[in-house]
């Protein structure tokens, strides 16, 4: 068959190609769209930045504000003007006086138009009072992503004291592996007795031990770290990047107290909640005003054609909003008082915070003054004079001992360490030490 080549063809094919092109996209368009692969593995920064998109408690903090802001609209809105049409004596129950005759001269409609004028500034201190509380939704928001930022690098702190450990138990059960290897040739040489090499053999069932351990402690703490940052968010199989580190920082007391009094969200969060009474209290003496509805209304009756006027006000012979005042008066109190203990708890997380960190940096430092030095020689030296022949099996064990104690000491100080630096942190409200 010949291809078809007149111009209508040209052009249907022209046509043809251009509306598949979209479509070819569009086809390709759901597998561009799919979900990011889930992170394999995290530094800390990568867990927090996680944490703070994908926690389901956070992100439902969230749509407070915006809920809240759908009340600033509302409160912001004016009154609806209220139309009424009221007709009557229709002969319903005497068909032959449906006429039209009868509805131009005997029925009776009144159309009217009213609106309600708000006093005192009714709207405007409404509208403050919900800008007051999306302040607070906010600021309240803004705290628990304070909370659940410390509760991540806390996780992850966790992840990397574990790993170490993992690998200081995956290491001296290699070195104490080599020592009974080395004594399991001393046994074949005829150098050792074998009742002696079943004594150290046997000590090798703890180093085993540890490790198991440190490897149940590392799976549960990347469990919490993981519920942190969402299980979707990184695989089963996932790891993190970094070490156990120690960092000196110059910060004082006084430095830390004064950010934290002009940070802290959760304080913040209370100084709005006093600007939110005395603005309800501003409220509840505007609603104390009486509103005036005023109407227009038409009216025919019959042949006639009349214009009126209605004014309408509530009289406050009885309720005044007494009691709304009143609460008001305490609400500002009450948060009067929330916003000093407020303070008090800043001041006193600060000098908390701020001991502990002054207390694990001494430890971390006594442990690097020559401690880890003297564990680690005095493991060296106990293994070579007892491969040596000199030296006894209690005195290699009491020296492994020593030397597994000290390091695992020393690791656990630098997460203590580590941990307080980012609760200095957490009780400021910003990276003071980063």
């Amino acid at each position: 068959m010949r291809a078809c080549s007149s111009p209508f063809a040209k052009a249907a094919s022209v046509l043809l190609l251009a509306l598949g092109v979209p479509a070819a996209a569009g086809a390709q368009a759901p597998a561009a769209q799919t979900a990011a692969a889930p992170q394999a593995r995290l530094s800390m920064a990568d867990a927090v930045r996680l944490a703070l998109e994908r926690n389901h408690q956070l992100r439902a903090q969230r749509l407070g504000i915006d809920m809240s802001r759908g009340d600033e609209i509302t409160a912001a809105l004016k009154p609806n003007p209220v139309f009424t049409s009221l007709n009557q004596y229709f002969p319903v129950f005497t068909p032959s006086q449906l006429t039209w005759d009868n509805l131009a001269n005997n029925q009776a409609f009144t159309e009217s138009l009213s609106y309600l004028f708000e006093r005192g500034g009714k709207r405007e201190k409404r509208t403050e009072v919900a800008r007051d509380t999306t302040d607070v939704t906010t600021k309240t928001t803004a705290d628990l992503e304070r909370q659940i930022t410390f509760q991540t690098r806390q996780a992850f702190i966790s992840v990397l004291l574990a790993k170490s450990t993992l690998d200081l138990a995956q290491q001296d059960l290699q070195d104490f592996s080599n020592v009974v290897e080395v004594n399991r040739q001393r046994l074949v040489a005829g150098d050792l007795a074998e009742g002696d090499f079943y004594k150290i053999s046997i000590q090798k069932l703890q180093f085993e031990t540890d490790v198991s351990a440190a490897e149940v402690a590392l799976a549960q703490a990347k469990a919490t770290l993981r519920q942190n940052v969402g299980y979707e968010s990184v695989p089963e199989d996932f790891d993190v990047d970094g070490d156990l580190t120690y960092t000196k920082y110059a910060v004082t007391l006084d430095d830390v107290k004064q950010q934290a009094l002009a940070t802290r969200p959760d304080l913040q969060a209370a100084q709005s909640g006093l600007k939110l009474a005395r603005d309800t209290q501003a409220l509840a003496f505007g609603n104390r005003a009486r509103d005036v509805t005023g109407e227009v209304e038409y009216e025919r009756n019959g042949p006639n054609n009349a214009l009126g006027f209605a004014l309408s006000i509530d009289l406050p012979i009885h309720d005044r909003n007494q009691g709304n005042i009143a609460k008001s008066l305490a609400g500002i109190s009450q948060a009067s008082e929330a916003q000093l203990q407020a303070q008090a708890t800043v001041l006193t997380d600060v000098v908390s915070a701020y001991a502990s960190y002054q207390s694990n940096d001494k430890v971390v430092s006594i442990y690097q003054s020559g401690y880890l030095d003297q564990a680690t020689q005095s493991r060296q030296i106990s293994t070579y004079v007892y491969q040596q022949g000199s030296g006894s099996l209690l005195d290699l064990l009491d020296a492994e001992r020593t030397y597994r104690a000290t390091q695992l000491a020393y690791r656990q100080a630098l997460a203590a360490y580590m941990t307080s630096v980012e609760q200095v942190n957490f009780v400021v409200g910003k990276q003071v030490m980063p």
